[in-house]
């Protein structure tokens, strides 16, 4: 359930607005009246998300903040004001406020608003366990793993959490450089201040820049406030850059002054900023290669490289899959409301034997939509999709001729099964069903015949099983039935 705290004296709309924007039980909406109830309730109570009028009857918003600020620097402020000329909200977004808006309240804006705010504060938050052994599955982050790569970069983020240094980020797309960068983040002496994450690759880049180092009203056309970017409002904390390969080079220059000297000048303005970030840099991208094609600066590739952490992509950790596909699969059986509590051998084989080409994101995807289509306790092949999210062939191919029923039926005969016979039978047609269409080259019309059912039948068969058959015959003058 995430805490949304409101300290606002109007007692009518804006409460409203809220609690209808954020209903529980998903999110619990506690009210302060004034600031000083507002600041006993954050000690007390330790908040998602604070939104905060800037005019209280007791006391300024400003000054609320602050005290929120040294209470807890992590908490996202939320500043709402009637003034639009809201300069004193301009200046708690520059001593980090996580953002400001403008009474009455946009519906819209305010739900998109706060769910981001939400999402920063759990990335805070949410602890990241550096484990060998599967940990509580409840948590959401968590780095797993025991091959020598894993332990590695155990011993890395030690090294450097608490040196306040540049880390570079290098593994393919699914790998966990972001659990990465916050155990880095969670262990270094920036730990109590804010944390923030920013994809490079998902933001227009005619937007990145201000988004980054802010601009000034009239900077460009719609630039109708002044704007703090994430570098000014992040001071003190840490930045995360991801995907750092795709960004700009007219932003890399002025991204390659910021790390040297700490300052730069928001876009549209001659005033120079002063700031203190620390950056964590993420990329799937060959930084060497991009430079060798003037599509990243050698001198900006140097500054950033200063301490290079690689995550090694899932096929090249193949003994951490069935630690991985245990702790998954516990945790997405709680969350899905499933009992799942073992993984067939069988489909554990599968699952260490596929290249998994969208590593542990792959992976997580495959055993959720195993888990949703599982019946009984135990994770079987013939739950698992028959091909991956790229197309390429999953885990789930169809079982070999040697395949025992027996052993099958064996492992689910237990007091408290159900379905043995459908999931029996599921089994079995994923063995058979392939195996005729194989002999047939395809040929549905001709398959039907020798399992003795109607196409029609086997086609139901073959959705329900989420088989697919490459190359399918059949003839033209045939009626559908």
């Amino acid at each position: 359930m995430a805490h949304v705290l409101l300290i606002d004296d109007d007692p009518a709309l804006l409460e409203e607005q809220v609690r209808q924007t954020f209903r529980s039980p998903e999110h619990l909406v506690s009210v302060a009246r004034d600031g000083a109830r507002g600041i006993a309730a954050v000690r007390s109570s330790t908040p998602d998300v604070v939104m905060l009028d800037l005019r209280l009857p007791d006391r300024c918003g400003l000054d609320v903040y602050e005290e929120i600020r040294g209470i807890d620097a992590r908490i996202p402020v939320i500043f709402v004001t009637m003034a639009k000329t809201a300069d004193t909200a301009i200046e708690a977004m520059k001593k980090g406020a996580f953002n400001y808006l403008y009474k009455p309240l946009d519906l819209q804006q305010l739900r998109a608003t706060v769910l981001e705010a939400l999402e920063v504060a759990r990335r805070m938050r949410d602890p990241v366990v550096l484990a060998r052994a599967t940990p509580d599955p409840t948590l959401d982050g968590a780095l797993l793993g025991s091959c020598p790569a894993m332990l590695e970069i155990y011993k890395a983020i030690g090294r450097v959490a608490a040196q306040d240094v540049t880390v570079l980020l290098r593994g393919e797309s699914g790998t966990g450089k972001e659990l990465v960068a916050r155990a880095i983040y969670q262990h270094s002496t920036r730990s109590k201040a804010p944390f923030l994450a920013l994809n490079c690759a998902a933001i227009p880049e005619n937007l990145l820049e201000s988004e980054l180092f802010g601009h000034e009203k009239g900077a460009f056309t719609g630039a109708d406030r002044r704007r703090i970017g994430k570098f000014e409002q992040c001071s003190g904390g840490t930045i995360l850059l991801d995907e750092i390969g795709d960004m700009p080079l007219a932003l890399q220059a002025k991204l390659l002054r910021l790390l040297q000297e700490q300052a730069f000048e928001r876009v549209g303005g001659n005033e120079t900023i002063r700031t203190n970030v620390r950056i964590i840099a993420s990329t799937h991208r060959d930084l060497e290669a991009r430079a060798r094609e003037e599509k990243f600066r050698p001198d900006l590739y140097y500054r950033l490289g200063v301490f290079t952490i690689h995550l090694p992509p899932l096929r090249e950790r193949a003994e951490d899959i069935p630690l991985l596909s245990r702790h998954y699969v516990e945790r997405f059986s709680r969350e899905l409301a499933r009992e799942i509590r073992d993984i067939a051998p069988e489909a554990m084989h599968w699952l260490c034997s596929f290249s998994w080409p969208g590593n542990i994101r792959e992976l997580q995807s495959v055993l959720k939509q195993a888990i949703l289509q599982s019946q009984g306790t135990t994770l079987l092949p013939a739950f698992l999709p028959t091909r991956s999210l790229n197309g390429r062939e999953s885990p789930a191919a169809p079982p070999s001729h040697s395949s025992d029923i027996g052993s099958f039926v064996r492992r689910q005969l237990t007091p408290d099964v159900e379905d043995l016979y459908a999931n029996t039978h599921r089994y079995v047609d994923r063995i058979l069903l392939p195996m005729v269409l194989d002999f047939t080259q395809g040929n549905h019309r001709e398959a039907a015949r020798l399992l003795g059912i109607s196409r029609q039948t086997m086609r139901v068969k073959l959705r329900a099983l989420g088989i697919s058959v490459a190359h399918s015959i059949e003839l033209e003058d045939e009626p559908h039935s």
